[in-house]
C-alpha cells in the first residue's frame, strides 16, 4: 500500500517564513533554515518551499537560501517561485531541490511544463494550482493569488497533467490559514479528474482535516499553521493517521 505523505510547507518572504490568511495578512514564522532542519528530524516525508513574492516582484528565488535549506535535510525537497525557464530549473535542482513547483509560468506558457518534464522528467515537475471558488466551480490565481485567470481549475488541472506535470500541489485560497479544514469538494473533483498525485493544501487545522483530505483522494497532505506554531508535531499526525488505518510512514 502506498504510503500517505505529510508535508510542510515553508512560505518564504524576504528571507522569512511566514504564514497569512488567504495569501493576505502575512505574519511571521521563523528562519528557514532552521524550521527545514526541525522538520526533517522530526519526520516530514517531505518538504515543500515557495518563494511567495518573486513572480509578483518578477525576480528570480533566492537561491542562497534554497541551497542552505537543501544542505541540512534529507528528504525530498520542492522549490517554487517565480520560475519561467528551463535555466532556473536547471539552477535550483543543481542546488539541492528535488523537484520544482510552478504555477504563474505554467499559466502564461503551458507548453513550459511539457519542455520542463521532457528535459528534467515529469517526476521533477509539480504544477501548483491556486484556487478561488467562484460560483460552482474554482477559478486559478497566479502571481502569488494576486491575479486571476479566468481559469477553471478542473480543466487546467487536466491540461497540466496532459502537457506532463508529474504532480498537482492544490492549494485553496478560500481556506488557506483559516484552519477550518481543506476544501474537501476541490479536492474529490481534482483528485477525480486527473491520474497524477495531488496534495491537497489550505486549511489544515487539525489532524482530523488531514484525514478527510485523504478520504477525498488526496495523495499527501500539505500543512504550515499546525506546525510552524507548534500546535501539532509531525510524529504526532501521523499517528493519528495511522491509528485511522492510513498508510503513512512512522
Amino acid at each position: 500500500m502506498k504510503a500517505h505523505r505529510i508535508i510542510p510547507c515553508l512560505d518564504v518572504d524576504k528571507g522569512r517564513v511566514v504564514k497569512g490568511i488567504s495569501f493576505v495578512n502575512l505574519r511571521d514564522a521563523g528562519n528557514p533554515v532552521e524550521q527545514a532542519r526541525i522538520y526533517d528530524k522530526e519526520g516530514a516525508d517531505e518538504l515543500v518551499f515557495l518563494d511567495i513574492t518573486a513572480s509578483w516582484e518578477d525576480r528570480k528565488i533566492i537561491v542562497d537560501i534554497v541551497r542552505a535549506c537543501a544542505d541540512c535535510i534529507f528528504i525530498p525537497f520542492t522549490v517554487g517561485g517565480g520560475i519561467i525557464s528551463l535555466l532556473q530549473i536547471e539552477e535550483i535542482l543543481s542546488n539541492g531541490a528535488d523537484r520544482v513547483s510552478i504555477n504563474t509560468g505554467a499559466v502564461k506558457k503551458p507548453f513550459f511544463i511539457e519542455e520542463a518534464s521532457s528535459k528534467f522528467g515529469s517526476q521533477c515537475i509539480v504544477v501548483a494550482i491556486d484556487a478561488k471558488k467562484k460560483g460552482n466551480s474554482w477559478e486559478v490565481y497566479t502571481h502569488g493569488g494576486r491575479n486571476p485567470t479566468g481559469l477553471d481549475a478542473i480543466e487546467w488541472a487536466k491540461e497540466a497533467e496532459l502537457e506532463g506535470a508529474g504532480e498537482i500541489l492544490l492549494t485553496s485560497m478560500d481556506c488557506d490559514g483559516k484552519k477550518s479544514g481543506y476544501d474537501l469538494s476541490l479536492i474529490e473533483e481534482i483528485a477525480g479528474s486527473v491520474n497524477i498525485p495531488v496534495i491537497a493544501s489550505g486549511g489544515a487545522g487539525c489532524p482530523e482535516h488531514l484525514e478527510k483530505a485523504i478520504a477525498k483522494g488526496a495523495d499527501a497532505v500539505l500543512a504550515a499553521s499546525i506546525f510552524h506554531y507548534g500546535e501539532y508535531k509531525i510524529k504526532d499526525v501521523k499517528r493519528y493517521l495511522k491509528n485511522k488505518g492510513i498508510c503513512v510512514r512512522i
